[in-house]
């Protein structure tokens, strides 16, 4: 059985805490998208963040200019994340899964913020799993949600014993933990009529995902912003799709969020997502533009320049030429057993044109008048001599 507790709390007004924004992000959702994964957020307000930083030092972490515009950058990307995918929709609840980690933490908050400016209503609720591992801090988790007055569901499953019965000594735990958790998440998202589940992947764990499946699982997939699940009865989002977790790494520090580490599957050595993972830093390190390339390419797929036959017709293509006539743009052609052309019907003396990329002519071909021509004009030009000598 799984036990669940409750916390309601009196939520603020909606006109609490209001920005100038009037969407879920009304100066996001005016900039042009293609500039997302490099956009700093730091084109605004210089004079008083030149302030801000001389005073930096004696100011609470969450009120310096530097997380001011952390904190934009965050509202701007899961902005462009709910509207590019069509996230949430008025009268949604959305479910958000917390698990104590900083992703969760960040999409909680960041969430919360944009529920305030939104021009549309939607509720939140969030969910955790306790999944009765041996010295998990039960308590921390509750202690935040009612210090920050938000509504949640506490969930005790032991899904802990089930997973270290079923899988081998020296295998990873998590796929077995991770159907398990989110088996238990689905069902209780529709008997509280939740209609949307919030996740907490970020752009990382997506690319990350994507080389997994890549090396190891003969797939080009990931993890997408948006699902719906198997039986259609829940939809999962993840507004963190176009953030990076190095932003996530920082804004958690700054926001001094109580993280509660993954002892059962983080204790675990040799993980290949790990790997993975170290390979993006890396990656990240020497060539900072590369993931946020990789991660362009993954919503620019071209079907007919990959190789799935479910995906891209290529039994049925054909030719359908036209009766213009491209000659062969070069020097001679050799042709050889012309006996042997002639007899599947093809030319034993094609013709060739001239190409010179700098005086390239629309004509098909050059004849031999314009070559001598040519030779002429060439004869003709006046050397150039250095008043020097």
């Amino acid at each position: 059985m799984t036990a669940a507790t409750l916390f309601t709390p009196n939520i603020p007004s909606q006109a609490d805490d209001v920005s100038d924004a009037t969407s879920f992000d009304s100066q996001a959702l005016d900039t042009d998208t293609d500039s997302r994964e490099y956009d700093d957020v730091s084109e605004d307000g210089n004079d008083e963040d030149m302030i801000d930083e001389q005073f930096a030092d004696a100011q609470a972490p969450t009120e310096s200019a530097y997380f001011r515009k952390l904190q934009k950058k965050l509202r701007r990307q899961v902005s462009w994340a709910i509207r590019d995918f069509n996230m949430i929709e008025d009268g949604d609840v959305v479910m958000v899964c917390v698990s104590g980690g900083k992703d969760s933490y960040t999409l909680l908050d960041i969430l919360l913020l944009l529920k305030r400016i939104a021009p549309i209503y939607f509720d939140i609720v969030a969910v955790n799993l306790d999944q009765k591992q041996p010295g998990y801090p039960e308590d921390i988790l509750p202690a935040y949600l009612n210090e920050q007055g938000i509504a949640h569901y506490i969930l005790e499953k032991d899904t802990y014993s089930i997973v270290k019965s079923v899988v081998p000594e020296g295998k990873t735990y998590c796929s077995a933990c991770s159907r398990l958790r989110r088996g238990s998440l689905y069902g209780f998202a529709k008997q509280i009529g939740a209609t949307k589940i919030a996740l907490g992947h970020h752009r990382d764990d997506m690319l990350a995902t994507f080389f997994l499946n890549l090396f190891h699982g003969g797939a080009l997939k990931s993890m997408p912003p948006k699902l719906l699940s198997d039986d259609k009865q829940n939809m999962l989002i993840r507004p963190l799709a176009y953030v990076e977790e190095k932003d996530i790494i920082e804004y958690a520090k700054l926001k001094e969020f109580p993280i509660i580490p993954c002892n059962l599957c983080g204790s675990q050595t040799n993980l290949q997502r790990a790997i993975i993972n170290d390979m993006l830093r890396e990656w990240d390190d020497a060539h900072p533009q590369r993931l946020a390339s990789i991660f362009k390419a993954m919503q620019n797929v071209a079907p007919s320049q990959l190789a799935d036959r479910e995906l891209f017709d290529f039994e049925t293509l054909s030719l359908d030429r036209d009766n213009d006539e491209r000659l062969f743009e070069g020097d001679n052609i050799q042709a050889g057993q012309t006996d042997s052309l002639a007899e599947i019907g093809l030319p034993v003396s094609p013709r060739t044109q001239t190409f010179n990329p700098k005086f390239a002519s629309d004509k098909p071909y050059s004849t031999e008048t314009e070559k001598a021509a040519q030779n002429e004009r060439k004869a003709q030009k006046i050397p150039t001599i250095n008043p020097v000598i």
